[in-house]
Parts: structure tokens; C-alpha cells; sequence
């Protein structure tokens, strides 16, 4: 059946703007770094994509290795994207990244021209598109100068390949390199994306700062940690989750599921429960409280996550005591 978008679809959702830019992401973003590779249901992965934008997310996030294999991740999104919302791409932000390794041999990983060139050109065959909306470097590149890096971000924004470019992972001493060496080109940083939860506070030790003097955009992945902060494991590893699947690709593993921290995510599940939230909202919300955090990529596995996750916008205010409960529960 024919695809029609919900008309009402960007009456729901909050929309804010990307540091200093022209640009607005939805509060709530979708990320497709697990559930949507050649390993898993395409049906689903249409089914949550569809509803997705009939919630009004109309940000979709990707990389050239998500999977898993690596890249199908983008060749099932261009599938869908061409039977479904080739017709609303003026609607619609798609980013992708390159960064890690993707195929054999030096020109295949890190943060070269020749790679990242060579990696966007396979990213937008894979999808269908002759452009994407933002493109990030993936993770810093060691050996590679930053000003090459950079460099081929601007070069992508002037051929026309990339409206906009961010970075991910970036400690906040480079982060702020990037972010002069780019606006230094004429093609400024638009975005960060790095991994923050309440279980992973480092973007807190002066990235988020830099970013906020800056006019830095900021959209936290694994906001959830990747299902801990949520009811999931209150009771055990259950047999369909992600700890379990042994998926690979940067998936949670049964071992990152500690009693310790169990015990952690317990007593947020009654503060949430106090809040009138599902521990997972009160995550989500959590982040979304700070004011130079642009939007929260999710990752779902099922249709109705997508609309469970939305929960959170009707409150992401939080008295001052209660965060100092949660400081409490998480130094405990």
C-alpha cells in the first residue's frame, strides 16, 4: 500500500534550532545504527521509519557502517526513502558519517580526503540522494591533520554533496579546533554528536560548554545506554534484547549489564515513577532539559517505541531536588 504521511504530523513536535543556525531538528531524532541492517526485518524497519515521520521526527540519522554488514543500514534506508519519502525529501534532514573503517586497505578508515571523499560518494549511491543534509567525521582521526579533515568537510559542502557539516566524538580541545578551522573556511560547524547518558557524563567535563559559546548544535546518541535506562533489565537479560543478540557493531553486551549499575537504574525507576514518567522519559528528558542540546537520537527496534519515546516532551523539567536524587543515585 501507498505511503501517505499523517497531515497533522508537525503538530506534536517540538522543533529547536541548531546552535546558532538557520537549521531546526526535531527534539527527538531517529538514529538507525542498529535494527535497520540486511540482519534484520526490512518490513519493520519501514514500518518504524514511516511512523517516525508521521510523529513529525523528520531527522533520520545514519553512518557509512551501520548494519549490520556494514552499509546496509543506508542501502535499506535508500529502498525505503525511494518507495515511501523521496516525495517529502524537502521535509526531510539525512545525515550520514564516515570515520570508521568501512572496507579493506589504508583508504578504507580514520579521516583522510581520499577516505572520506571516496566514503560520502558510496553513502549517497546507497541512498539514493544527491545530497545529504549533514555530514560529520565520525571520530578524530590521530595521524590524520586536522586540517585535512576539515578541509574535505568544506570541500563536501561545496561540491554540493553536504548542506551542512558536524563532528562526533570530539574531545572538547579538538572539538573547538574543528570548530575554528571550519568556520576559518566558511563553512561553519553545525553539530556535535556524542555519547552522552546518565550513565556517560564526559561531554559535561567542557564540551557542552564549548558548544554552547560557540553556537554549536549538540545531539546526544545512546541516551538510553542502549536500553540500561530503561525498565528492560529490571529483571534479568531478557532473550530478544540487544545485551543478548551478540549483534556486534558497537552493540551492549550481557556484561555491560552490571548488578551495580542495575541497582542504579531501580532507584530512577521510583524517582521516575514519582515524576508520573516511565524511567526511559525521565532519561530522555533529562537531556533534553539542558538548553544547548538541539535534539536526542533514539535508537527503537519496534514501531512502538517511536511513539513511546515522544513520552518525554510532555515534561523534561525537573525541580532541584530531584536532580540532586539522581546526582545522589548515580555517585552512590
Amino acid at each position: 500500500m501507498a505511503y501517505k504521511a499523517d497531515p497533522n504530523r508537525y503538530q506534536g513536535m517540538e522543533y529547536r534550532r541548531c546552535g546558532k543556525s538557520g537549521l531546526k531538528l526535531p527534539a527527538v531524532s531517529l538514529g538507525l545504527w542498529h535494527n535497520f541492517g540486511h540482519i534484520d526485518s526490512y518490513k519493520n524497519a519501514r514500518k518504524i521509519l514511516r511512523l517516525a515521520f508521521d510523529q513529525g521526527i523528520t531527522h533520520f540519522d545514519l553512518a557509512n557502517n551501520y548494519g549490520p554488514p556494514p552499509g546496509s543500514a543506508e542501502e535499506n534506508f535508500g529502498r525505503i526513502y525511494r518507495d515511501d519519502f523521496k516525495q517529502f525529501r524537502d521535509e526531510l534532514i539525512i545525515s550520514t558519517k564516515a570515520g570508521w573503517g568501512m572496507w579493506p586497505g589504508p583508504y578504507g578508515d580514520w579521516g583522510s580526503k581520499k577516505y572520506l571523499v571516496a566514503s560520502l560518494d558510496q553513502s549517497l549511491k546507497r541512498m539514493g540522494l544527491d545530497y545529504v543534509d549533514i555530514f560529520y567525521h565520525h571520530r578524530p582521526d590521530p595521524d590524520t591533520p586536522l586540517e585535512e579533515t576539515m578541509g574535505t568537510l568544506d570541500l563536501m559542502v561545496r561540491q554540493g554533496k553536504a548542506l551542512y557539516v558536524g563532528i562526533s566524538s570530539y574531545q572538547p580541545a579538538e572539538a573547538a579546533r574543528a570548530i575554528e578551522i571550519l568556520r576559518g573556511l566558511g563553512t561553519p560547524c553545525l553539530i556535535h554528536q556524542p555519547k552522552y547518558s546518565m550513565f556517560d557524563r564526559w561531554v559535561e567535563d567542557g564540551l557542552l560548554d564549548v558548544l554552547g559559546e560557540q553556537g554549536i548544535g549538540c545531539i546526544p546518541f545512546s541516551p538510553l545506554a542502549q536500553g540500561i535506562l530503561t525498565n528492560k533489565y529490571l529483571n534479568g537479560i531478557p532473550k530478544e534484547s540487544r545485551a543478548a543478540s551478540h549483534r556486534g557493531n558497537g552493540a551492549i553486551e550481557e556484561d555491560m549489564v552490571s548488578a551495580e549499575k542495575i541497582d542504579k537504574v531501580r532507584q530512577l525507576n521510583e524517582l521516575a515513577k514519582e515524576r508520573g514518567q516511565q524511567l526511559a522519559h525521565m532519561a530522555l528528558a533529562w537531556i533534553l532539559k539542558d538548553p544547548r542540546i538541539t535534539s536526542v537520537l533514539i535508537g527503537v527496534s519496534r514501531p512502538e517505541q517511536v511513539t513511546d519515546s515522544l513520552e518525554c516532551l510532555k515534561n523534561y523539567h525537573f525541580s532541584e531536588e530531584e536532580l540532586e536524587r539522581i546526582e545522589r543515585i548515580l555517585a552512590s
